[in-house]
């Protein structure tokens, strides 16, 4: 027996049919319907998580420049605007050039919390006036008068509390289930 040589024709070279093409497609269609709920609300933590740790990364960066640049940083929270963002305490520098400001993702809100009674006496001059603010001094620690406890918030009341460390030094993150446990 010999077996053929050279190029096989178009008969007989392997391939799908339509048919199978076709099934294959909705065997995939099912899947991601079924799917796509879960990634949504995968999609959906992940923005509230993300939202949390650069809020945590500004409120670093704030203290670590304090300390560099020998200023004082503050890092304000506009609750209505749905924004914060981190810059030179007014009377420092003329312009800060390296000013940051963030504005929250559509489905979040921000909120400040255990704001100490000192802070309504302090007076705040500059852009961003009379809005809770977070001070980072010169020395590395964190001012009195910053709020204690700082909450980002979805619609669907999933939370993530953003609260100074025992020690007082910084700001770490802490979810539901921990807030929670802490009541």
């Amino acid at each position: 027996m010999t077996l053929p040589t050279g190029k096989p024709t178009d008969a007989e070279a392997p391939a799908f049919t339509l048919i199978e093409l076709i099934l294959v497609m909705a065997m995939l269609m099912i899947v991601l319907a079924v799917a796509a709920p879960s990634l949504s609300n995968f999609f959906r933590g992940r923005t509230l998580d993300s939202e949390a740790r650069r809020f945590i990364s500004l409120a670093r960066y704030g203290q670590s420049r304090a300390v560099a640049e020998a200023a004082p940083m503050d890092l304000w929270i506009d609750t209505r605007q749905g924004a914060y963002g981190l810059e030179a305490q007014a009377g420092y520098t003329d312009l800060d050039a390296k000013a940051a400001d963030f504005d929250l993702e559509r489905d979040l809100t921000i909120e400040v919390t255990d704001l100490p009674a000192k802070a309504n006496r302090t007076m705040q001059a500059g852009l961003h006036a009379n809005l809770p603010t977070i001070r980072f001094l010169p020395n590395g620690f964190i001012s009195e008068t910053s709020p204690r406890t700082v909450v980002i918030r979805e619609k669907t009341g999933e939370a993530v509390w953003i609260t100074q460390s025992r020690n007082r030094l910084n700001y770490e993150i802490q979810t539901n289930a921990l807030q929670t446990a802490l009541r």
